[in-house]
This record gives C-alpha cells, sequence and structure tokens, in this order.
C-alpha cells in the first residue's frame, strides 16, 4: 500500500497494483478537500473508507439527501447516559466531507473506520489514566460536550480523546520545541507536538497557518493526483520516526482499529480502496503490523451502547475560539475559497464590501479595487504566492476601514468566521423528544438560527403565546435555546415579553439529556418541574420554581409544586427564607389574567407567607450587625414590593388584600419606633411609610431627629440615613424629597456638621456611598441648598411660595404664552386676537413678542382646542 503518489507497490507476484490510496488530510482544510476530489476522481476506487465511528456507516445514505446541508456533525452518546456524548463536524470544504459526497453520488461502498464510539465513549469522565486528559479536564470545560476523535494536522493537537471535554486543545508543549535532553525522555517521544508548526518551522516559516496557505491551498493542480499525498505522507513518516506517537497514547489503540478495518476493507474489495484520514495516520496504517499484535492492543477495550445520528453545526463551532480543538481560525475564509471558482480575492473583497455597506459605511467600488492591489503588492512583498487571509485583512483595514479595528472586527465576525447553520434531513434519527420539539418549531414558525437576534411576544396572541410557552419549557429543561432580554420593547405590564434567541450545536445533546423526562416538550417540562421541586434545596427554589411553572403553563406539575411549596413555608422559620420566597410568588399571581391560569391555590400560599413575614420580621431585626442590617433592608423592600402586588384589586378577596397592606404598615411603624432594630431597616421603615401616605412630613422629621440627635452613635445615624435616603427597590428618589422638604435637609446638614472630627472618618465612606447614588443634578441641587445655609435664600424662597419649584398662584402669562405652540403642534387655526386676556394683551405689548401678545384666553383657547376636529 502505498500514500499517494510515487510508484506503485507490486504484489509477490511482481503485478503492479493501484491501492489502497492512502489519503492524508487536514481535517477542515480546504486545500485538503480539493485534493481528495481530484485523487478520487483519478482513481476511482471500489471503496471509501474514512476516519471516524463504525456506527455511522448506516447514516451514510442521508448525505445525499436534499435536506442535509453543512456544516453538520455526527452526533454519538450513550444511550443510557446521553451526557456522554462526541460529535464529529464536518463542513464543506472538510476532506471527510467531499470523499462522502463523491461517494454516495456515484453509488460507491463508504466505511467508517475510526475506533467505535462504542469504546472511546465507555469509559466514564474522571477515570480517565491519561494524564493530558486530566490537564484539560481541569480547564473547565462545559460537561456533555466532547471533541471530534481525530487528530488535526493543522492543529497539532489530539481532540480524539472520546471522553474528553469539548473546548481545549491538548496540553503540551509548543511545536518545534525539542524534547531530547528532558529528564525522563531523552528521545522527547512524550511530547504532545503539533505536526503542522513543524513542518512549518522546519521550512523557515513562524505561523503555521501561512506555510500551510503557501503550500497547499494556493499550490496550483498537480499532474498527478496523488503526488501531494505521497509528500505529506513522507513528511509524517519522518515526523513519526522523530516523536513517535506525538503524545498521544490513544492513537495506539485508534490505529490498530483501522489497520484491521483496512484488511476487511482489502479482503472484500481488494487493493482498489481509498482511505482519507488525517495525514498523522499514514504513517502507521501503511506500517506492516501484525493481526495478532493489533487484536491484542483492542483487547480488553471497554465497551457501551451509543446512539449515533446526523446534527446541525455552525461555522462558529469550528473555529478555534470556540473552543473545538480540531478547529480552525478562519471557517468563513476556508469557505470561501472552497466555493470561488476562480480570483478569490476580488470575490472574497467584493463580500466584505457589502458587508460594510449594509451597516452604512461608504464603501465603493474603487475600494474595492485599491484593496485587492493592495493585497497582491502585500503578497509579493511577502514573498507569498497569492494573497492569503493576513493579506487581505491587512488590505480591508487599510482601504475599506479606514485604520480602524472596529469596523474589521465585523468583518472577521461575520464572514472570516461567520454565522452558517447547517441542516439535517427529518429522516434522521432522533429522540421522541427531539422529534417533538422539531414539529413544534415548524408550527411556530420558530427556525433555530445560529445567528443571535431578538424576539417580541405580545402574549396576547395566540402564536406568541405558545411560543413563550416553547420558550420557557426548554429553559426549564436546560435547553438554552432562548434567554430573557431586558433590551426588548419594555411594558409596564405582563403581557408582553422579549426574548435573545441563538441554537448552538451542543443544545442538540441538551435535548437528548431531557429525553429521559418524556417524549414530548410538554410531557418532559412537567416531570422534570415535579422532580425539581421535592428536590429544591430551599423554599425559595420551590417559588422560583412555581413562578416558571405558570409562564411555561404546566397545569399538571403545579399541584406537585404547590403541596411542596406549602410544606417547606409550613417548616422554615428562617424569615429571610420567608422574604427571599414572597416576591417570586407574588409575581407568579400576575399572570393569571393573560395567561388564563387559575392561580386561586398560589394567593392563599402567598396570603399565609406573608402573614408569617409579618409576625417574624420585627423580633429578626433585633441585633444584627452592619452586614445584617443591610441583608434585612434588602428584605423589607422586597416584601413591601410584594404587598404592593399582593394588595391589587385583581386577587379575588379584595378585603382580605386591604387587610394584609394595613398590616404591612402595622409592621414598618413598629421597625421605625424600635430602638433595636439596626438603623438602616428603621431608616426604611420610616421611608416606605412616608411614601405610602401613612405617615406624615413633620411626623418623618421627628423620627429623624431622634435617630439624629447628638446622643445617637455617628454609625448607626449614618446607617438611618442610608436607609432613608439611600437607593431601593422600595422607594426611590431620595435626593429629591432632600431637596423638597428643608426641614429634613435641615435635619441631616445639622447632623453632619455635629459629627465629631474622630468618627466623621468612620461614617464618611456610608455616606459617600449614600449619595453617590444620586444623579449629578440632584447632587448639584443639594451642594447649592447646603451652601446657601438656613436663613438664606433658601428659606426666603419657601416662605413666599410654598413649595420649591412651584409659585404660589399659578402665572397667567407663562401659561398663555404656552398656547401659540399648541395650536402649532395641532394644526389649529392661529387664535383670534379678540379672545385675549386683556391683562395679558396689554403686558405683552411692551415685553412680549407678536407670537405671545396674540395668544387667547385660557377659556376661550380650552373651548377652541376642545371643539377642533381630531
Amino acid at each position: 500500500m502505498h500514500g499517494g503518489g510515487g510508484g506503485a507497490p507490486q504484489n509477490h507476484e511482481g503485478e503492479r497494483t493501484d491501492g489502497p490510496w492512502l489519503l492524508g488530510v487536514r481535517h477542515h482544510g480546504p486545500g485538503s478537500a480539493r485534493a481528495v476530489r481530484e485523487a478520487l476522481d483519478a482513481c476511482v476506487p471500489r471503496a471509501v473508507l474514512i476516519e471516524g465511528p463504525p456506527e455511522a456507516d448506516a447514516l451514510v445514505a442521508l448525505v445525499g439527501d436534499d435536506g442535509m446541508s453543512p456544516p453538520v456533525a455526527l452526533l454519538a452518546h450513550v444511550t443510557d447516559d446521553p451526557a456522554r456524548s462526541a460529535f464529529w463536524p464536518l463542513a464543506e470544504f472538510s476532506p471527510e466531507w467531499v470523499a462522502l459526497r463523491w461517494a454516495v453520488e456515484r453509488g460507491v461502498p463508504v466505511r467508517f473506520i475510526d475506533l467505535p464510539a462504542a469504546h472511546s465513549l465507555a469509559q466514564p469522565p474522571g477515570d480517565d489514566p491519561d494524564p493530558d486528559q486530566a490537564v484539560d479536564e481541569a480547564q473547565g470545560d462545559p460537561p456533555g460536550e466532547r471533541p471530534n476523535p481525530q487528530v488535526d494536522v493543522g492543529s497539532g493537537t489530539e481532540p480524539g480523546h472520546p471522553g474528553q471535554p469539548a473546548g481545549q486543545e491538548a496540553a503540551g508543549q509548543e511545536a518545534g520545541q525539542e524534547a531530547a535532553g528532558q529528564e525522563g525522555d531523552p528521545d522527547g517521544r512524550s511530547l504532545r507536538i503539533d505536526p503542522l508548526a513543524v513542518l512549518a518551522e522546519t521550512a523557515g516559516y513562524d505561523d503555521p497557518e501561512r506555510w500551510w496557505e503557501d503550500v497547499v491551498e494556493h499550490r496550483a493542480a498537480a499532474d498527478d493526483a496523488l503526488a501531494p499525498f505521497a509528500a505529506l505522507a513522507d513528511a509524517m513518516g519522518a515526523l513519526r520516526e522523530r516523536y513517535g506517537d506525538g503524545g498521544h497514547a490513544r492513537d495506539t489503540a485508534r490505529e490498530a482499529y483501522m489497520r484491521l478495518q483496512l484488511r476487511a476493507a482489502r479482503k472484500e474489495f481488494g487493493d482498489e480502496v481509498a482511505v482519507v484520514c488525517g495525514a498523522w495516520h499514514v504513517p502507521a496504517l501503511a506500517a506492516k503490523v501484525t493481526v495478532t499484535a493489533d487484536r491484542a492492543v483492542l483487547k480488553g477495550l471497554p465497551k457501551t451502547k451509543v446512539d449515533m445520528t446526523w446534527v446541525p453545526w455552525t461555522h462558529r463551532r469550528l473555529s478555534r475560539a470556540s473552543g473545538y480543538g480540531a478547529g480552525i481560525a478562519s471557517p468563513g475564509w476556508y469557505a470561501h475559497l472552497f466555493r470561488a471558482p476562480d480570483r478569490p480575492v476580488e470575490r472574497w473583497m467584493t463580500r466584505v464590501a457589502g458587508l460594510l455597506r449594509d451597516e452604512d459605511r461608504a464603501v465603493s467600488s474603487a475600494h474595492v479595487i485599491e484593496a485587492v492591489r493592495l493585497a497582491e503588492t502585500l503578497a509579493v512583498m511577502r514573498g507569498r504566492p497569492l494573497p492569503g487571509l493576513s493579506e487581505t485583512t491587512d488590505a480591508v483595514r487599510a482601504v475599506m476601514c479606514d485604520g480602524s479595528d472596529v469596523p474589521l472586527a465585523l468583518v472577521h465576525d461575520k464572514l472570516v468566521v461567520g454565522d452558517v447553520l447547517g441542516e439535517v434531513p427529518e429522516a434522521a434519527p432522533a429522540v421522541p423528544l427531539q422529534r417533538d420539539l422539531s414539529r413544534t418549531q415548524r408550527r411556530l414558525r420558530l427556525k433555530p438560527e445560529a445567528l443571535e437576534r431578538e424576539l417580541d411576544l405580545d402574549l396576547r396572541k395566540e402564536t406568541d403565546a405558545a411560543r413563550s410557552r416553547l420558550l420557557h419549557r426548554l429553559r426549564l429543561l436546560g435547553v438554552g435555546w432562548g434567554e430573557p432580554s431586558a433590551t426588548g420593547r419594555s411594558s409596564t405590564g405582563t403581557f408582553r415579553e422579549s426574548w435573545r434567541l441563538r441554537w448552538e450545536p451542543e443544545l442538540a445533546v441538551r435535548v437528548a439529556e431531557a429525553g429521559i423526562w418524556g417524549t414530548t416538550v410538554l410531557a418532559a417540562a412537567t416531570a422534570k418541574a415535579e422532580s425539581d421541586a421535592i428536590s429544591a434545596p430551599a423554599l425559595a427554589d420551590v417559588t422560583a420554581l412555581a413562578e416558571r411553572c405558570l409562564l411555561a403553563e404546566l397545569p399538571d406539575a403545579l399541584p406537585t409544586v404547590m403541596q411542596v411549596l406549602a410544606d417547606r413555608a409550613a417548616l422554615d422559620t428562617d424569615v429571610g427564607h420567608l422574604a427571599q420566597a414572597l416576591p417570586a410568588l407574588v409575581r407568579s399571581l400576575r399572570y393569571g389574567d393573560v395567561r388564563s391560569t387559575d392561580t386561586g391555590a398560589l394567593a392563599e400560599v402567598a396570603a399565609g407567607l406573608a402573614g408569617r413575614i409579618f409576625v417574624g420580621l420585627p423580633p429578626a431585626c433585633a441585633g444584627l450587625d452592619a452586614d445584617g442590617g443591610a441583608q434585612m433592608r434588602g428584605h423589607v423592600d422586597a416584601v413591601h414590593t410584594a404587598v404592593g402586588l399582593l394588595a391589587e384589586p385583581t386577587p379575588p378577596d379584595g378585603a382580605t388584600t386591604t387587610a394584609v397592606r394595613g398590616r404591612w404598615h402595622s409592621v414598618l411603624r413598629v421597625l421605625a419606633g424600635r430602638d433595636t432594630v439596626p438603623g438602616e431597616v428603621r431608616g426604611r421603615a420610616v421611608r416606605l411609610l412616608l411614601d405610602e401616605g401613612e405617615l406624615e412630613h413633620p411626623e418623618a422629621a421627628r423620627l429623624m431627629g431622634l435617630a439624629l440627635s447628638p446622643g445617637a452613635a455617628p454609625a448607626d445615624a449614618a446607617a438611618w440615613i442610608e436607609g432613608f435616603v439611600g437607593s431601593g427597590s422600595g422607594g426611590t428618589g431620595g435626593g429629591m424629597l432632600l431637596i423638597h422638604d428643608d426641614r429634613l435637609l435641615g435635619l441631616v446638614d445639622a447632623w453632619l456638621t455635629s459629627v465629631p472630627a474622630e468618627a466623621f472618618t468612620d461614617v464618611l465612606p456610608l455616606l459617600r456611598r449614600t449619595f453617590s447614588a444620586y444623579e449629578a443634578g440632584v447632587r448639584r441641587t443639594l451642594g447649592e441648598l447646603v451652601r446657601r445655609g438656613p436663613g438664606g435664600a433658601a428659606e426666603a424662597i419657601t416662605a413666599t411660595t410654598g413649595i420649591r419649584g412651584f409659585a404660589a398662584e399659578p402665572d397667567q402669562e407663562r401659561a398663555d404664552a404656552v398656547l401659540p405652540v399648541l395650536h402649532l403642534l395641532l394644526g389649529l387655526a392661529p387664535p383670534n386676537p379678540a379672545t385675549l386676556n386683556p391683562t395679558a394683551t396689554a403686558t405683552s405689548s411692551t415685553s412680549q413678542s407678536p407670537a405671545v401678545a396674540s395668544a387667547p384666553a385660557p377659556a376661550s383657547a380650552v373651548r377652541d382646542l376642545t371643539e377642533a376636529p381630531a
């Protein structure tokens, strides 16, 4: 057997044979993909063997389906534990995909020959003796996503440790670093190397990608289609002689299995078979190893039952930035090189110009021409046969982006990487839950997309309400296709939602994991909610789950959740836990009208929970330190907001809700007047009562005076001020309160000037934190009022005009001056001079403009506005 070009070997009878052909490739390399296609056209093998899991043989026919569109990936997962899974991604420019398409279109048998996923996924995570895997797992990859079990000649890593978490390149030295002479490794054979980087360094390149582009991507078509593979096989053979397995110990078993499959294929089809595999494996497949030795390597490997299917993939997940070990830096660029029939640089610059124009940047055809010229000039100066990605990027930056990296980042994200999402046909195997999800997505016209997008839903519409239910149910199942967004169209009601949607390939694994809960999204979400309620560690978790059940409209799960909630609430005596649980519970009551959900049982639990909080809150606030007081203040704010919602007329029993609010006000009065309660809680209680109209300003001033009296500790007084005028969910506008109430401002000013010097340093951070939360205008106004001091202009203004900012009586002339503008805005006829206010007319004749002088009297103006047609 041989690796491509060169002289064909002879058999034992001296007859020439044409195969098998070992086509060593770089995974996801467009140059390798084109070379594979040319080699297959030249050799026309009777069978094609591809590096990949043999379980995928049954899925090969789907490659020719009209509904199959790369990038896609083979997904294998353990049947009883879907979280243990692995992906084998393929793009349209992947050599394996090109070989698959070539064979399917011509009816040539295809066999996958890598180590079966049943073996590679059999070893549970954490039991791997490979120290390199332990290093990778320690880097914190997400569970469940596992890499392509292949050696990538381009990345130089071994992403192919099935069972190794996805997203990490293998640990090891940089390529080209010599391992010889290291202690315990005189030959350097345990070093995990990057073959491509070693070859690039040998050729005098400091960038492996640039070397690969010059040697492979930019090469002209060879007369012998197999010559490139022969040259690469020779280079890999030299590397294998120097570095052995390159630090990838698992390759021994994989390559032994590949040799066995190659022997079986030659026995079935003869020598006319083509093998498409990572170039790193070619020397091992060509080596003469006995069948007995290969079987001995595979003896005793663990095995498990796995399921295999096709799933959509994305260009973004192919990129190294996403953490995929065998990834490439520029999948969008590689796809362009593979598709472009000619003049790739000109076509690329045209695409870049179109993207920038869509972003309203001034880019003309002259820019495109100049960018192409600059890219070609840079290639000549750098000694490259054709412009590569670095030259085109530099040209785009200089010509189209005016030297800025901001628009260039958009080009990199949208074109160099890209957001292409593949598609798989409906005939692909899938768990029942995935099929139900796909049907629901089609019915609701919610197509999964790799590009992130905003979705605004009006829950009063049936389709939007169904979309909301689906997204909430998927979130409950751990399938994070959509996340609630705060940037969409806002609304003060509960009938509108905004979502941020983005489909990631690993969500297919999440769906498979969720399949253990049921065969439909509704059934699975219901079962998952019931299980989560029983295992919830805290009361607040149960109330949050109840809220999510209402959002997802899971009526069958609510009885179990409510029973668990009632039991937990009856046993939990921690007021903090109860206070954390109440807001989510009360928010859930608001969904009854929009979602047609019966919340009667929920209202009873909420009312009982509120009653227990009212009883236990005053004792729980006694004797707290500063940190405990700050935390309790947050609980008070949360309960106050919840009581406000609970007291709305939407609950069925209006009398009960009124009593709840009255009881809460009584609790706040107790907190405001009890000295054992921390100052921050007392100040907040006073402020909430003042905002609710349950406390008059003089009484609030009296309580502030007591809190800021000379006998009070400065730290406690500062905490009282923080609670009273600080920002919080329960009350806002503390700065405006001081601006409009001179008495309260005077008390704060007098207390602050009386704080001893030795205590001032202690209270300064708390006061600075309090007042720094105000807007700049509020702080400036407060400073001006304090600068004037008592008895100054501030008191004079207050004495003559009452409330600061408002005159004692309305200013008739200023009010009349607005009317002409209203006429213009509403498109009404000019006002009649005969209806002008005589006083205003006389005054305006000397001091106002003609437009203002013609203003009508208020009564006639109102009559004109009300009688005018709409």
